[in-house]
């Protein structure tokens, strides 16, 4: 069987990208000011972060039915006999069961991997797909293996600003306001299913502080027995500058210099909506590849 591995751009992965590595990646929805786009089609990360700092409106959004089929249809017209399709957690989006719901009429040629992750720790996720799908594995012992180890992985995240959560609702407009007088930065974890509140701390270099120590937490008791060569370790954010995400990617190196070391990515358009400028993340993953 000649196996697809398909996923969407809340991986982190843009088109282009996939397409030098061989995985179909699906652009996202992104609305501002009431105006649609597609993330990495017609909108850049530098776009969106424009817009809110404009304080436009800004909305996110599922691919439709047509767009998602339109895809399946075309990668199978290649010669593949099923596709592996992995979006971000059906906790976090409706992506993944509405996908759930398309595929059924595709007599078992798309399978769905719900494996309850988002951004860095779904990118490696897919690369681990890749992989297994080059090994010859098949669609259905993808999806099973990359469930199975869905919460091989843990993820920090610190917001700037509360302005966004208040707007979807994760947060009260009272709740924001004092946060704000107070300069309080909430750290929001990711271990598996949902986004869980973890801390809240005064400043953002304490919260960045804070985050590694919660990390190397990890490490030493969820991690402690798999190998340092198979935890890879990443940074993220919604950083203006190039020279703000290269300086939070070092503070993680040095914090942990006896591991992989770790890379920074953009969060994606989608969850940028979310969380507004000036965000950053760290997680480690364990790589299945």
């Amino acid at each position: 069987m000649k196996t697809a591995v398909m996923t969407d751009t809340n991986s982190g992965i843009s088109v282009e990208a996939g397409k030098t590595k061989g995985i179909y990646v699906l652009p996202m929805p992104v609305i501002i000011d009431n105006n649609d786009y597609l993330e990495g089609t017609n909108v850049t990360h530098s776009d969106l972060y424009e817009a809110m700092n404009k304080g436009l409106d800004v909305r996110t959004s599922q691919p439709s039915v047509g767009i998602v089929e339109d895809m399946w249809k075309g990668i199978l017209s290649e010669g593949y006999d099923e596709i592996v399709y992995i979006p971000m957690s059906s906790a976090l989006s409706s992506s993944c069961e509405s996908a759930s719901g398309y595929a059924q009429k595709y007599e078992g040629k798309i399978h769905i991997v719900d494996n309850h992750r988002i951004s860095v720790s779904l990118m490696e996720s897919v690369y681990d797909a890749k992989a297994m799908a080059d090994s010859g594995m098949s669609a259905s012992e993808i999806k099973e293996r990359l469930e199975k180890n869905a919460y091989d992985a843990s993820i920090y995240i610190t917001v700037n600003s509360l302005e966004y959560l208040k707007k979807s609702g994760r947060v009260t407009a009272a709740g924001a306001a004092v946060a704000t007088v107070i300069n309080l930065k909430p750290i929001l974890t990711i271990q598996g299913e949902k986004l869980d509140a973890f801390s809240k701390i005064r400043g953002m270099i304490k919260a960045r502080l804070k985050m590694i120590d919660a990390l190397a937490y990890d490490l030493a008791t969820r991690f402690s027995n798999i190998p340092k060569e198979k935890l890879q370790l990443a940074t993220a954010g919604t950083f203006q500058s190039d020279e703000d995400a290269e300086n939070w990617r070092i503070q993680v190196k040095e914090a942990f210099p006896d591991y992989l070391e770790p890379y920074y990515y953009p969060l994606s358009c989608s969850i940028a909506c979310h969380t507004g400028v000036d965000t950053c993340g760290i997680g480690v993953i364990v790589l299945d590849r």
